[in-house]
């Protein structure tokens, strides 16, 4: 059996700056993540993309910032269990929690904390005639290694934040990049938006708006690409790959059975300090609510670090917590 200070549900961005935090706080820390490796969304579904909001960092590529985290925490030696899922938590006499994993791995922890994103993700996927039909033939659903678009013609559909970043990006890999938009205005970031806009002036990219993908086509990969504008007129485009980018659909698993008050498919929270109704567990970063909560990962930092002062009366119950900055005292290790 495994024993630690903290155990985290989630080796993404946000639960591995709370070993951070935790190791300033000399608060040992276990991660356990169903993905075969760390760093959450950000490696396993778009490893290569550029994220902004960062601090300190004009641009950051979401691997980069990964591996940047890991060897910030390096020096708390955390522990990891990789490739499987938690399926449930036991109470203990003394109030800690025996958490029990798909492959009955133990983890004895004084505290336990849900920072799984939005649980187990699915692309959602558009009704498009043929789609599923070109799946690992030119459809693909995340951007995991931009090199594969290399010199190829690509189909980008979606408003959001993803289709604007990844149109930004491929336009400057692809052969030809178009971005298609059943609106005319888009739901992401209005400066990435109007970075969109100016290549298209540019002729760098093809904007089409109003707009909509209705069939696909091809032999054994994907061809063509059929879209109906606004007026009912239909065009076919030539595409080598068809990327569309309609969000994920998350699934909390066995997390929905535990007590914790859920809405809409995030854990509540109480914003003092990232607490759930259930004494022990917080939830920070993407799986949790409150009003106000704004889904970055800056904001998952800020929780990570409230939650750890809030931990530190569990691990270490007949002390007291002085908070001190570490340009004064530094980075100690255990």
């Amino acid at each position: 059996m495994i024993s630690t200070d903290i155990c985290i549900i989630g080796a993404g961005p946000v639960g591995l700056f709370a070993v951070f935090e935790a190791g300033l706080l000399k608060m040992r820390c276990h991660l356990v993540d169903v993905l075969p490796q760390v760093g959450g969304q950000l490696s396993e579904i778009y490893p290569q993309k550029p994220i902004y909001d960062i601090p300190g960092y004009p641009s950051v590529k979401a691997q980069e910032l990964v591996d940047n985290l890991m060897e910030q925490i390096s020096p708390f030696k955390p522990g990891f269990t990789l490739g499987e899922r938690v399926e449930r938590i036991e109470r203990q006499v003394d109030g800690s929690l025996l958490v029990i994993t798909s492959d009955h791995t133990a983890i004895l922890c004084k505290a336990l904390v849900i920072a799984g994103g939005l649980g187990c993700f699915e692309p959602r996927k558009p009704e498009i005639e043929g789609l599923e039909n070109f799946e690992g033939k030119g459809v693909n659903y995340w951007v995991k290694n931009p090199e594969k678009f290399r010199d190829q013609e690509i189909v980008i559909a979606g408003g959001g934040d993803s289709a604007l970043d990844w149109t930004v990006f491929l336009s400057d890999v692809a052969a030809k990049t178009t971005l298609i938009h059943r609106g005319d205005t888009f739901r992401g970031a209005p400066d990435s938006a109007e970075k969109v806009f100016r290549l298209a002036e540019k002729g760098k990219i093809d904007l089409i708006l109003q707009s909509n993908v209705l069939s696909l086509r091809g032999v054994d990969h994907l061809e063509e690409l059929v879209v109906q504008g606004k007026d009912k007129i239909s065009n076919t485009l030539n595409v080598d790959y068809f990327i569309p980018l309609f969000g994920l659909s998350p699934k909390l698993g066995p997390i929905a059975d535990w007590g914790l008050n859920i809405s809409r498919s995030a854990i509540e929270v109480d914003t003092l300090d990232y607490s759930t109704n259930v004494e022990r567990i917080y939830a920070i970063g993407d799986i949790n609510t409150y009003p106000g909560k704004l889904k970055l990962i800056l904001t998952g930092f800020h929780e990570a670090a409230m939650m750890c002062q809030s931990a530190f009366k569990y691990v270490y119950p007949d002390q007291h917590l002085s908070f001190k900055y570490t340009t004064v005292n530094g980075v100690n290790a255990f």
